[in-house]
This record gives C-alpha cells, structure tokens and sequence, in this order.
C-alpha cells in the first residue's frame, strides 16, 4: 500500500490485541533493561548480546533477524546516525547520543519500540541533544494523543509536527523531520501496512478503527532532514552531520481508549497527563 492509500486498517480482536501485549511488553522490558546497562567504555555488539538473551530467555523471537539481511537484535544509531545503524565494535563514548530500535515476536506476534539516551546519563549530554532528546519524545506522545477511532491516521503525523513545531520555536531553531522513514501497521508481521507519516499530510488517510495497531516513530534531526545510507546498505546518515534522535512506541487504539503495548505500564502515566484514556490490555 502506497503512503497515501486509503485502503481500510487491519483491526485486532481483544484477544490478538492481549497477544501483541505479551510481545509489547517483553520489548518493553528489554528497553528498560537496555537503558540500565547502557555505559561508556561498552560496545554496540554488547547491548545487542544482552538484548538478544533477555528476549529469547523470556520466550521471544529477536524479529529484526527475520527481516532478510539482517542478523542482529537492535539497530544501535550513534550521533548522526538517524536509524538501522549496525551493532558492531563500536565503542560507547560519555556523551554520545545513542538510539536503540529493538523489536521482539512472541506467538506469532510482534512488538517494536526504541529510545534516545546520552551515554553517561543527561549530565554528559549537550544542551541541544537534551533538547532533542526529549521534543522528539514528547512528539511521539503527542501523536499518539491524537490517535482516535473514527478519525484521520493522519493526524498522527500532523501532532508529531506541530509538536515538533512549537518545541523548536520555544529553543530558537528548527528541528528537521525525518520524512524517508516512517511509522507502520503492526500484528503478526513487525512492519505491515498502513504506512504512518511523522508529519502533516493533505490527503486524509485511512480511517481509525476499533483495534488498529501501530508504530509510531519520529525520526528528528538537529539540521536538515536530508539523509543518506552508508557502505553497509543499512544505517541512515544525516546529510549534514547533524544529530538525530528516534523514538517509538506499538500502540493500540479501541472505542475504549489506547494502550501503548511496549511501555511496561502501558503508557498510563503519560497518557494521564496528556488527557487521554487509557485502556488496560493483558
């Protein structure tokens, strides 16, 4: 399906949706454990080893390594790197920016989330990276505050830019929106259909529905959004050299609220505070 198809979103029955809970949060938790460990002096190949343990011990399937090509658990992106970089030898520096993408398939049913942090905890960060840091999380909540059933997917896109938006006019610059990569449909395949822009469309998208499932993820730069990819036919590279930060979330939506699957209490606190309302699933 095209980006902007109007094509109607596959819908989970409460039983599939309790299924990619189950997934959702043994990703969640293995992010959580990924945020502890995270180190100067530790290689990318490292995280990706404890990743992978932490998701097979528990009964997962790392479902990246069943995307063709592609033999490890996260992408690990370092600095300029926007996406997909490769864990490897690379070692860990206090003050980098890190992105970690991490996907996990259990039963037949997929989750998939990642985060930003700076290596050696927020005191090692630079004030920009903070910034980025934190709008381009902030933006992701915020488009998952506009999910509702009956309206736009597109809106999605929209409030991730608007967000986005008013954060940068607030620091005195413009932050670039990644927009060669996007969101996606979620269930027994980790990337399905529909496609899920991080920024505002004019056509008006598919419709909402009980039971879609998602993944939202802004890809945001401190300059340009202009990207390349590199030798290795994976990693995404600023243009610029500018930092880029990523943030994701597999989130569901029903009549009754949403849950966001991969945060381990399924995005309640946040969602409290944005006035959303929340459903419990699993």
């Amino acid at each position: 399906m095209g980006l902007f198809s109007r094509d109607r979103i596959d819908a989970k029955t409460p039983e599939q949706l309790a299924r990619m809970r189950v997934a959702g949060l043994l990703v969640g938790r293995t992010l959580e454990l990924l945020r502890e460990s995270v180190r100067p002096g530790m290689t990318t190949l490292e995280l990706d080893t404890l990743a992978e343990t932490h998701i097979r011990d528990h009964g997962g399937i790392p479902n990246f390594q069943l995307v063709p090509g592609y033999r490890h658990t996260l992408c690990t992106s370092l600095n300029n790197e926007i996406v997909h970089g490769i864990p490897g030898p690379r070692v860990l520096h206090e003050g980098d920016l890190l992105s970690v993408d991490c996907g996990a398939e259990v039963a037949g049913w997929n989750g998939d989330a990642a985060f930003t942090c700076v290596v050696g905890g927020r005191e090692a960060g630079r004030p920009e990276d903070l910034a980025l840091m934190d709008d381009t999380e902030a933006s992701l909540w915020a488009g998952i505050a506009a999910l509702k059933v009956g309206d736009s997917l597109y809106a999605v896109g929209a409030a991730v830019e608007d967000s986005l938006t008013a954060s940068g006019q607030r620091r005195g610059w413009e932050y670039g929106i990644v927009e060669d990569y996007v969101g996606h449909g979620i269930g027994q395949r980790m990337h399905m259909d529909p496609q899920v822009p991080n920024y505002r469309v004019t056509s008006k998208g598919p419709k909402v529905v009980d039971g879609t499932t998602i993944c939202i993820e802004p890809m945001v730069t401190l300059g340009d959004q202009d990207n390349e990819v590199l030798a290795d036919d994976w990693t995404v590279v600023t243009s610029d050299g500018s930092r880029a930060a990523h943030w994701e979330h597999s989130v569901a939506v029903t009549n009754a609220g949403i849950s966001v699957l991969t945060a381990i209490d399924g995005g309640a606190a946040q969602l409290a505070t944005l006035g959303v309302p929340h459903v419990r699933i699993g």
